[in-house]
Order: structure tokens, then C-alpha cells, then sequence
């Protein structure tokens, strides 16, 4: 029994392994002499296991009586999180070498990081689901404050930290009042005590404190509150990793929650993630528009595009979670193009956030300006974009579901959030001529990442590359 379940459960044991060996390996072996070395590795050791996952998995397993579910829709999750998350570290290796942050620990702790996101999206019992949350999230908040010798870096540590336990408190005061009312913490045990149609009070109560917790971690509003300053403090590779893998994984596990555990009594939590969507998307659009560091308007960006995908959840449907599947896809790859860009932009070799920097930029490199003008308006939705489908997806499932006043909303918060991206695109081709501009650095790591962001974003239109049909297999595997 034991073995089988090990082996449904080998590619975690890998990492972890892994993780725990690189970190006592480099302590005998020169400390952070090894960290570059270790970043390729640890980076290569992610797409491994990505195309382990993804070629080599099929059909519906559990292990360890249920605490650990590997179907279709943990391993679309998984293999997005790990090439993101390998994408992330390739691209800030050089960024964190020159600025004397490339600590042996960083891969380490992205790598253990991972471990909880891949324990998060294949949880099937609320203590299962706490500790891959709680190995994520305490390995985030070191991250956050890897610059040591930074006050905004420090600080931005601190507030997740402070915050991410506020939130934790009440992931587990909600768990603890499912507990309570269903007498299990098992998701097949609570799906049968929470019945159809419509469940008890104490199970309500204990559904909206967990679904608190998790909007905390997708920084969904009213929950979004450490986003901005985290963002803007922690190292840019930090920020680009806070802002693809933590959210994929964050945003499956709430399916996972919602469907697996609470999945009869759709009508009950469907008002709550409805109006979590809303309220992100529009604060999400309207703040970012004063945002002057391209790191701050990225975080409301992020609220924003999180209420998005929110609202292919509140759809409650197989559809609904294939919406919001292919959305976090395209959210992740158009990330990973814009900070690859944000990482290039510096000036006298120090990092440049002010957007006002870009004045003129297309004429000093034509070619990246081109390449985060196809981006921005794709992160705007602007058809015929790769962007644009994911936006119709979840639009097309909250209408399809009854929410049309969602779906209206989620385009009018669209159109106003367009701007912020607009005006970045204003500045870069009819910004002042006299401004002065940023170095011509040509990292080919971040030129590559960028570029090749932007292509996709272009030729995903024949076919989204498959991700629908891969997405729907998915969402079936959940929603049964």
C-alpha cells in the first residue's frame, strides 16, 4: 500500500529530495559558489519533471486514503506551475548574479516552494491541503525578503508574512468548522455531509472563512492588500515568480476546494466567488491607472486579471474550470514575456521601475517595444490576441451560467483597465524625445523569453497551441 502510494506521489518525493540535498550539498561544497550552477539545475530539474507529469501521467489515482489526488486536472496544473517557475528562474539568473543575491538557498526555496504548490493542487483533505500551502508560503515569505540590505525588500518580507498568517488563521478556523459540522477533513467525506442544493449554516460559515484564506493567496480583493508593496519590494526574478506559479497553483486549489469538497451545493459558494471577481477586477482596473512603477501597476494587474479567472470559477461548471484553466495559461506566458522586458530595463547598470523611463523607447530598440506593445495588448484582451480568447472564455462561462451581470461587468472593468496598458504603449512610441532613455542592454536569455512571449501571443490564435483541448480534459477530470 505504501509503495503504491509513493509511487503516485514519486515526483514530489523527487523535488523534495532534491531541494533538501542541494541545500546541504552547498553548504559543504562553497555556499554560493554553486548558486548558478544550482539555478540551471534546479531549472532543468523542473522541465524534467514537467514532461514526467505531462507525457507520463494518465487516468485518476489517489494515495494515502484519499489525502492526495493525481488526475488530469492536478497535472495540467502541475506542468504549468513547473515550467513557469523554471522560466522564472533562467530569466532572473543574471539579474539576482550581478546584484549579489544569488544565494545557494534561492533555488532551494523555490524548489520547496513547488513542492507545496503540487502538494496544494492535488490536495484532497484539508490537512493535506494546509501543509502544501504552508510549505509554499513560508518559503515565499524568505524569498520576498532576500535582499538583506534593502528596507523596501525587508518590509515587503514582513507584510507577507504578518498577512499570510492572518490568512492562514483563517484557512484553518474555516477548516475547523467544516471539521466540526461534516465530522471529516477528507473532500469525499465533506461533498457527501455538505448534500445537494443547499448545506448547513456552521458548513457555510466554515466554507467562507476557507475561501477568505484562499483569496488571500490569489490576492483577490478584499485580500489583495500586501499585493502592491510585495510586489514593488521583493527582487524583480521574486516578483515575476510571485506573480506566474504561486497564482496557478493558488487558483487551482480553490477549484480543487470548491468542487471537490463543496461541489453539491454550487448556489452557495458561486455568490461568494462572484462577487470576489468583481470587486478585483474593478479595483484591480481603477488603481492601477495612478500607478507610476511598472512593478505596482503589475500588481493590479495581477488583482485584476485574478478576478478574471475568478470569474470562470464562479461559473460552477466543467466549462467554467476549463475557462479558467486556459486563462491562467495565457496569464502566465504573457507574464513571463512582461517581466522578461521589466528585468532588461535599467539604466548606469541599476534597475529602472519608472514607466516614464520608456519615453521613446521603440526607437532606440524597435523590436522590444514591438514585442511589450503585442504583450500590453494582450494583457488588455485586444483582439485577435491570444489574450483576447482568454478574457471570451471566462465571459463566455459566467454567461453561459447564468451571470450575465458578471460578464458585463467583466468587460466594462476591461475597457477601463485598457488604459493603464495603453498609456505604457503612449510612452514608448510618443513619449518626450528629450527624456533621457535606458541602457541598450541585450541580455539574449531575456531578449529570448520576451520574444518568444510575444510569439505566442500572435500564433496562439490558429489553435491556443491545444491548451483548450488539454484544458476541457482537465475540467472533466474535476467536474464530473
Amino acid at each position: 500500500m505504501i509503495s503504491a502510494d509513493l509511487n503516485i506521489i514519486l515526483p514530489e518525493v523527487i523535488l523534495a529530495i532534491y531541494a533538501m540535498v542541494a541545500l546541504v550539498g552547498a553548504v559543504y561544497t562553497g555556499k554560493d559558489a554553486l548558486a548558478g550552477p544550482l539555478t540551471w539545475l534546479t531549472a532543468g530539474v523542473f522541465v524534467l519533471l514537467a514532461a514526467w507529469i505531462g507525457l507520463g501521467g494518465e487516468g485518476n489515482q489517489t494515495a494515502f486514503g484519499g489525502m492526495f489526488n493525481d488526475d488530469g486536472f492536478a497535472r495540467f496544473a502541475k506542468v504549468t506551475i513547473l515550467l513557469s517557475a523554471a522560466a522564472v528562474l533562467v530569466m532572473g539568473k543574471d539579474y539576482m548574479a550581478r546584484r549579489d543575491m544569488l544565494r545557494f538557498e534561492y533555488a532551494s526555496l523555490v524548489s520547496l516552494a513547488v513542492v507545496g504548490m503540487m502538494m496544494m493542487v492535488s490536495a484532497g483533505n484539508l490537512m493535506s491541503l494546509y501543509m502544501g500551502l504552508e510549505l509554499q508560503s513560508l518559503a515565499l515569505y524568505v524569498v520576498a525578503s532576500l535582499r538583506r540590505d534593502s528596507v523596501k525588500s525587508t518590509e515587503a518580507g514582513m507584510k507577507y508574512f504578518v498577512l499570510g498568517a492572518l490568512s492562514s488563521g483563517l484557512l484553518l478556523y474555516g477548516s475547523s468548522l467544516v471539521y466540526g459540522f461534516a465530522g471529516t477533513t477528507d473532500f469525499a467525506g465533506i461533498i457527501i455531509a455538505a448534500g445537494e442544493g443547499h448545506t448547513t449554516l456552521g458548513l457555510l460559515f466554515g466554507l467562507t472563512f476557507i475561501a477568505c484564506g484562499l483569496a488571500f493567496k490569489v490576492s483577490a480583493v478584499p485580500f489583495h492588500m500586501w499585493t502592491p508593496d510585495v510586489y514593488e519590494g521583493a527582487p524583480t526574478p521574486i516578483t515575476a515568480f510571485f506573480a506566474t506559479a504561486p497564482k496557478v497553483a493558488a487558483m487551482a486549489l480553490f477549484a480543487r476546494v470548491v468542487h471537490d469538497a463543496f461541489g453539491g451545493v454550487v448556489k452557495d459558494w458561486q455568490q461568494i466567488i462572484a462577487l470576489l471577481s468583481l470587486l478585483s477586477m474593478f479595483l484591480g482596473a481603477v488603481a492601477a491607472i495612478g500607478q507610476r512603477d511598472i512593478k505596482r501597476l503589475m500588481a493590479y494587474s495581477s488583482i485584476a486579471h485574478m478576478g478574471y479567472a475568478l470569474m470562470g470559477l464562479a461559473a460552477g461548471t466543467a466549462f467554467g474550470v476549463q475557462a479558467m484553466l486556459i486563462y491562467m495559461a495565457i496569464y502566465v506566458t504573457m507574464n513571463i514575456g512582461t517581466f522578461a522586458f521589466i528585468l532588461s530595463m535599467e539604466k548606469d547598470g541599476h534597475p529602472v521601475t519608472d514607466i516614464a523611463a520608456l519615453n521613446m523607447y521603440s526607437k532606440r530598440a524597435p523590436g522590444k517595444a514591438l514585442a511589450m506593445l503585442i504583450l500590453l495588448f494582450s494583457l488588455a484582451g485586444v483582439p485577435p490576441l491570444v489574450g483576447f480568447f482568454g478574457k471570451f472564455y471566462v465571459l463566455r462561462a459566467a454567461y453561459d451560467a447564468g451571470l450575465a451581470w458578471l460578464a458585463i461587468a467583466g468587460v466594462i472593468a476591461s475597457v477601463i483597465g485598457a488604459f493603464y496598458y495603453l498609456r505604457i504603449v503612449f510612452f514608448m512610441y510618443f513619449g518626450d524625445e528629450d527624456a533621457e532613455g535606458l541602457d541598450q542592454g541585450r541580455n539574449p536569455v531575456l531578449m529570448g523569453f520576451l520574444m518568444a512571449s510575444a510569439a505566442v501571443m500572435l500564433i496562439g490564435v490558429v489553435n491556443l497551441f491545444g491548451i483548450e483541448t488539454l484544458a476541457e480534459a482537465a475540467a472533466l477530470t474535476l467536474v464530473n
